[in-house]
């Protein structure tokens, strides 16, 4: 594909995304079907949705649709880790992040690197939840403080 059909589709992608309309894969390729790209593949679309960040939310409708909210957008290099983080609460036994889709593993990395004195004795990250063992369950509240601090600073 050329790069200003490429262009074109890219744009024709994100414009129905931010309809909110379309619940499924198949939806979307026969919206760009009918928007004159015959070419277009579910493999296609799912890669698009990947790249760019797509998550299926429920719109105002309550239905389950895919979007591309510009707050919740796929992380780079440049996204502060402040903005990643949406939120930290513990249990008494587990310390749990939630972040932007596609952040958690980035986070998680940064948690993994931290010297053991920290508190954290590891982490296991989904795409916008992260799972924290603290050390000692007995210091939870002294380690999220620590793991919020990161964050507060940065």
């Amino acid at each position: 594909m050329s790069g200003n059909k490429q262009d074109n589709l890219i744009k024709a992608f994100k414009d129905l995304l931010k309809g909110e309309n379309l619940g499924s894969q198949g939806e979307i390729v026969d919206a760009l079907k009918e928007q004159g790209f015959d070419n277009i593949s579910q493999s296609k679309v799912s890669r698009l949705l990947s790249k760019y960040g797509a998550v299926r939310t429920r719109n105002v409708k309550g239905e389950m649709v895919y979007c591309l909210p510009p707050e919740l957008g796929m992380p780079t290099a440049k996204s502060p880790l402040k903005q990643l983080v949406l939120d930290i609460v513990h249990n008494n036994v587990m310390i749990i992040i939630r972040t932007s889709p596609g952040a958690a593993q980035l986070i998680a990395r940064l948690l993994d690197s931290l010297n053991p004195s920290d508190g954290v004795l590891g982490t296991i990250a989904g795409d916008d939840t992260i799972f924290i063992a603290p050390a000692d369950v007995q210091q939870i509240d002294v380690t999220m403080r620590r793991v919020e601090a990161l964050f507060d600073n940065v």
